[in-house]
């Protein structure tokens, strides 16, 4: 699927099977994998980062009033005690013999001694309940005020949600209130979806611009060849010069084409209906054939029903280029394609394959960049403009989805597209 850095051979490549089972993972281990073992200490510090801040904010309220009011049973523990012996009152014995007001004085001292040890205990059976209802009740205040505190932040959260390319011109969050942090976060993200307000209304203007600028010239460019060929006075020379410049032409146009279709799938879509997917890869598939034809290339289709909302139009363009790039970049003898759709884990699944030349794992990503080619090669760049994956990624990014790349066994990839449910 991707431009080959020499010169095809007419040697027979040997194949692998054609591509089976379940798509190409290209998300985290499955979840058959063990994971690695790791220490309580590890897991104690994720856990931070798996709280949320409104709990976060709710649990540190409710441990700092908790601590005030250990701080306060504490001192209250030990103010009762000192209380109780700055009152007692002192024992008289005149008159009283000198063993018998000794034993006395011994008596009252246990009597003050156990008083205040008798009041901190009742202090402390009942300050332990009260305790742990106050406990509760902080952390129940603290949810209520960690609510009362990010609502703002929701109100923000729940704008940028709404927001869309078609919607930046009329959607502000214009939070009202005292001038305090929350006001002024609210206040830049206005001026910032002014500012891509104003952004986004300038592309649309280029590209509607650069349409009309770009393609005119072009357009006038084929007619005056196209005339001048059908000229039955011209020369050989002359028309084989015209048919060059036709053909630098066409190329011209193609490219031009790419770009702008690029832009345009790199904005919002202002396309969304529903489809199926089946009925998208049929259409690309019945466009592409008479050029696999041409090219000695068997396509095998294996499509099953896969229902989503998008723009058919950029969803059957990204899978022309996949089947394009797939058929033009293939070995020169019985070339394969491959391509399935269907449902796989809860996504809508595309996944086109080729026979070509092998493709190394750490080029791949490399090719969905535009005008990359495998070995940054530009030998072979007549064969396209080296937008086609670039295209494909930006089509799916639109519509809420990925696209990956591996490569083959036996070489060429295996390009998976994966979009969302309806």
């Amino acid at each position: 699927m991707i431009s080959p850095h020499s010169a095809r051979k007419a040697t027979r490549v040997q194949e692998a099977p054609p591509p089976s089972g379940p798509p190409a993972w290209d998300g985290p281990p499955p979840l058959g994998q063990t994971p690695a073992q790791r220490t309580t200490m590890e897991r104690m510090k994720e856990l931070p980062g798996k709280v949320s801040i409104r709990w976060r904010l709710t649990l540190t309220y409710g441990a700092m009033v908790f601590v005030a009011a250990a701080v306060l049973l504490f001192s209250m523990y030990y103010i009762i005690g000192n209380s109780i012996v700055t009152v007692w009152p002192e024992l008289r014995t005149r008159g009283v013999d000198a063993i018998d007001a000794a034993i006395m004085q011994a008596q009252w001292a246990d009597a003050k001694e156990a008083t205040i040890v008798k009041a901190r205990d009742v202090l402390l059976q009942n300050a332990f309940l009260a305790l742990l209802g106050v406990g509760i009740l902080a952390l129940i205040i603290g949810y209520i005020v960690a609510d009362r505190a990010l609502k703002p932040v929701a109100q923000m959260t729940g704008t940028a949600r709404k927001l869309s390319e078609s919607t930046l011109a009329h959607q502000r969050i214009a939070l009202e209130g005292p001038n305090d942090e929350l006001k002024e976060l609210a206040d830049t993200f206005d001026a910032m979806l002014t500012r891509l307000n104003v952004a986004f209304d300038t592309q649309r203007r280029f590209v509607a611009n650069a349409s009309h600028e770009l393609r005119t010239p072009l357009t006038i460019n084929r007619t005056v060849l196209e005339i001048a060929l059908s000229d039955p006075e011209a020369s050989e020379d002359l028309k084989a010069l015209g048919r060059t410049l036709l053909e630098v032409n066409a190329r011209n146009e193609k490219l031009i084409e790419g770009l702008l279709l690029l832009a345009r799938s790199e904005r919002e879509l202002a396309v969304r209906k529903p489809l199926d997917v089946r009925e998208v890869a049929q259409t690309a598939v019945e466009q592409v054939t008479p050029f696999a034809q041409e090219h000695g290339v068997i396509l095998t289709t294996e499509l099953v029903s896969a229902p989503t909302i998008g723009d058919p139009v950029l969803l059957e363009r990204s899978v022309s280029n996949l089947l394009e790039n797939a058929v033009k970049y293939n070995i020169p003898e019985n070339g394969k394609v491959w391509i399935r759709t269907g449902m796989v884990d809860g996504a809508l699944v595309v996944q086109v394959a080729n026979t070509g030349q092998h493709v190394p794992a750490y080029e791949v990503n490399s090719l969905f960049e535009p005008f990359r080619r495998l070995h940054a090669d530009r030998v072979e760049s007549a064969k396209g403009a080296g937008l086609g994956l670039s295209i494909v990624r930006a089509v799916v990014q639109a519509h809420g989805g990925n696209v990956a790349a591996v490569p083959r066994d036996g070489g060429g990839l295996v390009v998976t597209i994966r979009l969302p449910r309806r």
